[in-house]
């Protein structure tokens, strides 16, 4: 069922160039960690200089410490396996058992120091990241949110925005860890140059099973974008109140319930694979090198029985050999998390590059001119995966003052129409011209007030003020804004007027019906006080007291501020002082009503007389 239901779970084109990415050698991803790692610690530093530069601190000065105290337990066991009298000995023995302390007690403080930068740091860089990650998401155009393959980077991008204090953390750590292999390193060759060569050698296969599970990690969770989306869907269509009526009429519980266990079920079965391919990964790395290990013990009694090393030397290696064993166990997992780290960061990364590609929306240099005149020339526009146009070399011209009206069937136009003038797309072909220069991107003398607009979860107050957010909310204007929109008595009516929530998912929060709702859009489109009010199809939910008030505030606009007006209600548009048809993405007939109304045959005469007809034979039957 999942695959007729939900075809978007199958394998998609685009997820070839994640996967070609994702599935390139370990050791060239490697050799691109530097870079990853510089990114983000630079990240860490603008979040925070101090503990960052704390965390770096206690990294390099706690390898060095690792690295005195073993050449302090090193001297401890040459005073101890010297000749002499035992007492002699111990007192020789005393100044490296006090250099041990001191070194443990400062890697003791400088791990609480570390853990009190950490803990503060990683809320300073996550502010830091996610910031950066939605200033991106709130400027890309329109347009981006139609690519296949955007909604899947910007889920990898979320979800791995807290890679970057993780990779700056285990990046430190990785330094301690080299540190103290290097330490280890010059007492081990100092003892004998072969046995470091063969710990090395002992070391490649844990290492070598720790890059390859974190390589089959990282496939699957790319593998993974579509399914978590989809799960993420369903999850809010079973638990969220919006879903709940409908989900009860319907009786679709047990067809949700169905999807999820499809889907679920696809992923349970391959992190189950993933699960079952790092184990046996972990057990030939594991089982290999505990056999070279013991190896590398081996050689140690071959070299102590040939004489090639005294006993308090092998006494030594032997401490020395255990601490390396640790230091490489550790250092190897640290690589492991930096390499898995960096590519989850790698992939925040990519979609911050990939938006940029994106002619970001930004605002104007300055405020454009009161508008006087706007020309629509020759625009035309096709969507993403579409063959035929949206829209097809429709030109009009809109005068400061006019209303105006576009009407049509659905799939007309009429929407993409009004998107394009609002700046909220870019046409194919074809200029958008405001007062004769050209119109990019968006314009705060545009206000658009849409039948489907977001239910904000704000107060009544501030869902209107969102029409002009660049000044503080003024009352007077709020409420004049929802007077006109005849919606100031129905706010009113609300527990705590006008600073009521209008969320019903938080404590004494209120919902609204959907008229109730577009009330409170057109106000805030009226409280914007825009030269241009783009209105589509403002009244579809209204009761028809509300709607004549509306379009009354409508009409009282006219001849003073502009306004396009998008209705299925062609009574409404009668006023209009030129109306505009649309069909099938072109223009094909312009006029005023009495003017479209006259000719023989037209589009428009044709629907008006439907919609008539409809009422008066409703007059009829009654």
């Amino acid at each position: 069922m999942t695959e007729s239901v939900l075809p978007e779970l199958r394998v998609m084109w685009w997820e070839s160039g994640d996967r070609a990415r994702a599935e390139t050698g370990a050791f060239t991803l490697i050799a691109g960690l530097p870079g990853l790692v510089a990114q983000a610690v630079r990240v860490s530093w603008r979040a925070d200089r101090l503990r960052t530069t704390v965390i770096a601190a206690s990294a390099v000065v706690s390898g060095a410490m690792a690295t005195f105290g073993l050449l302090a337990t090193q001297q401890i066991l040459v005073e101890l396996f010297a000749s002499g009298p035992t007492p002699d000995r111990l007192r020789a023995a005393i100044p490296a058992l006090a250099a041990l302390g001191v070194a443990t007690a400062i890697r003791a403080l400088l791990t609480v120091a570390t853990g009190y930068a950490q803990n503060s740091l990683t809320p300073r860089v996550n502010h830091e990241v996610e910031q950066g990650l939605f200033a991106v998401t709130t400027a890309v155009p329109l347009e981006a949110f139609d690519e296949d393959a955007f909604a899947d980077d910007m889920e990898r991008a979320t979800r791995n925005s807290s890679s970057v204090i993780d990779l700056v953390e285990v990046s430190f750590d990785l330094l301690a860890g080299v540190i103290g292999i290097v330490a280890v390193a010059v007492a081990i060759v100092v003892i004998h140059p072969l046995l470091l060569i063969a710990l090395v050698v002992a070391t490649v296969p844990r290492l070598w099973a720790s890059l390859h599970t974190g390589r089959v990690r990282y496939l699957t969770f790319l593998a993974s974008s579509v399914r978590r989306r989809r799960l993420r869907i369903l999850h809010d269509l079973m638990a969220q109140r919006d879903s709940a009526p409908e989900l009860r009429a319907y009786r679709l519980r047990t067809f949700l319930l169905g999807l999820h266990d499809d889907v679920m079920g696809a992923e349970t079965r391959i992190q189950l694979a993933m699960a079952r391919r790092i184990s046996t990964t972990q057990s030939v790395g594991s089982f290999t090198g505990g056999l070279a290990t013991a190896a590398v013990y081996v050689l140690l009694g071959f070299l102590l029985l040939r004489g090639h090393i005294p006993l308090a030397a092998a006494a030594t290696c032997v401490v020395a050999l255990q601490a390396a064993q640790r230091t490489l166990t550790t250092t190897v997992y640290q690589i492991d998390r930096v390499y898995s780290e960096g590519q989850l960061f790698r992939d925040y990364v990519h979609f911050l590059d990939r938006a940029a590609d994106f002619a970001p929306a930004s605002l104007p240099d300055r405020l454009p001119d009161p508008l006087s005149r706007l020309d629509i020339d020759a625009v035309s526009l096709r969507y993403p995966g579409r063959e035929e146009l949206a829209l097809d070399e429709v030109s009009l011209t809109v005068e400061a003052g006019q209303t105006v009206a576009f009407v049509g069937e659905n799939g007309s136009g009429k929407s993409t129409l009004a998107a394009l003038i609002a700046g909220l797309r870019a046409p194919s072909s074809g200029e958008i011209r405001w007062n004769g220069r050209r119109s990019t991107g968006d314009n705060p003398r545009i206000a658009v007030v849409t039948q489907d607009s977001y239910k904000w979860p704000f107060t009544a107050e501030t869902n209107i003020h969102l029409g002009d957010v660049r000044f503080d909310p003024e009352q007077e204007r709020v409420e004049e804004a929802a007077r006109r929109a005849a919606a100031h008595e129905m706010i009113a009516g609300l527990p705590f007027g006008y600073r009521t929530l209008l969320d019903r998912t938080f404590a004494n929060g209120q919902d609204l019906s959907g008229g109730q709702w577009q009330r409170i859009t057109a106000a805030r489109g009226f409280y914007s006080s825009p030269d241009l009010l783009i209105m589509d199809e403002p009244s579809s939910a209204l009761d028809p007291r509300a709607e004549d008030a509306l379009f009354q505030a409508i009409r009282d606009r006219q001849g003073e501020t502009t306004t396009i007006l998008i209705t299925h209600r062609l009574a409404n548009v009668r006023h209009a002082d030129r109306i505009y048809v649309l069909h099938e993405g072109r223009l094909v007939e312009t006029g005023t009503h009495e003017e479209l109304m006259s000719v023989d045959g037209g589009r428009y005469a044709e629907l008006f007389s439907l919609q008539a007809a409809g009422y008066t034979s409703l007059g009829g039957d009654h």
